[in-house]
């Protein structure tokens, strides 16, 4: 595992003074308003799609099934909404909850029963991040669910700051430029995953899980596990927010705003031909390779922070 260096203790949630109250009515339409706008963005969801809407017990899924809900009510296309919780047998687990829950609100659901939490502890040596191979074991899981039960999307709870931290975590920790998509196909094809939620924001959705009063179970699988590197980006970008309202909101935007010529990408823009001569052959990179292009004597290398502009 990484090393990842301790922050401070999560800050408030700082309130921005110029920001309009939001009461739940007003805020539920600000999320309605949010998920259709991604829906019609990125094509999410079509007519006649049977959509699987993947249920955890938290904050995010509940937001996400229930404005699903109200959104299905007005709709411009008919499709069908099913809520799937997978029970992942983990001790004490309140099985009963979702079930209730669901059957109170006449909601389509189904339980999924396989008990990942016993390969995980197996596997996983005490101390060690549990999170990948839980995902994995739970991604695969679903996958088969939707296959054996002809589902044509899988609606996950992945909200916008959920992209940015992972856009965040693959710059810091894996030297690559990617996040979650809004809309994904699996590898394999066979599956369309959305992620209705992109556009909302994490202290909104907390908000109205508490305005809803959802009947939240918390994940103990993986205990607290301080040192995530995903939670040390979470501290990270929870101060920034805090001392720079609208930070996260930008990285967001910036996401859908890429500029490949503006990168350093070779397969996602021409820079070969990019102001070449026709008079003159393009560059060979095998010769520049062979030392065709260096110079006799080696450079020393340049102080850390220097040469960057």
């Amino acid at each position: 595992m990484s090393a990842v260096l301790p922050l401070p203790d999560p800050v408030s949630r700082a309130r921005d003074p110029r920001a309009p109250e939001r009461g739940p009515h007003k805020l539920g339409k600000r999320l309605r308003r949010q998920v259709g706008q991604a829906i019609a963005d990125f094509g999410m969801i079509e007519a006649g799609d049977k959509v699987m809407v993947c249920l955890s017990g938290g904050k995010d899924s509940y937001t996400l099934l229930d404005i699903l809900l109200q959104l299905q009510k007005k709709a411009p296309v008919p499709f069908e909404l099913v809520a799937v919780n997978l029970d992942q047998k983990q001790p004490g687990f309140p099985e009963h909850v979702l079930p209730e829950y669901l059957a109170a609100l006449g909601v389509p659901f189904q339980i999924i029963e396989q008990d990942t939490y016993s390969v995980v502890s197996r596997v996983i040596p005490e101390g060690k991040t549990m999170c990948s191979l839980c995902s994995r074991l739970r991604r695969g899981a679903l996958y088969n669910h939707a296959e054996r039960h002809g589902f044509t999307k899988i609606a996950l709870g992945h909200h916008r700051d959920d992209i940015v931290a992972t856009f965040l975590m693959n710059l810091f920790h894996h030297a690559k430029i990617s996040s979650m998509p809004p809309k994904l196909l699996s590898d394999d094809g066979k599956h369309v995953v959305i992620r209705p939620l992109a556009y909302v924001s994490e202290s909104d959705i907390i908000d109205y899980a508490v305005a809803c009063n959802f009947p939240i179970i918390p994940c103990n699988l993986c205990g607290s596990q301080e040192n995530l590197q995903r939670r040390q980006v979470g501290l990270m970008m929870q101060q920034w927010e805090a001392q720079h309202p609208g930070r996260i909101e930008q990285i967001s935007r910036a996401l859908g705003n890429i500029q490949p010529s503006q990168m350093a990408d070779a397969s996602l823009f021409d820079f070969m031909t990019l102001g070449h001569r026709q008079d003159a052959p393009l560059p060979d990179a095998q010769a520049w390779l062979a030392g065709g292009g260096k110079s006799e004597e080696p450079q020393a290398p340049l102080p850390l922070g220097e040469g960057l502009g």
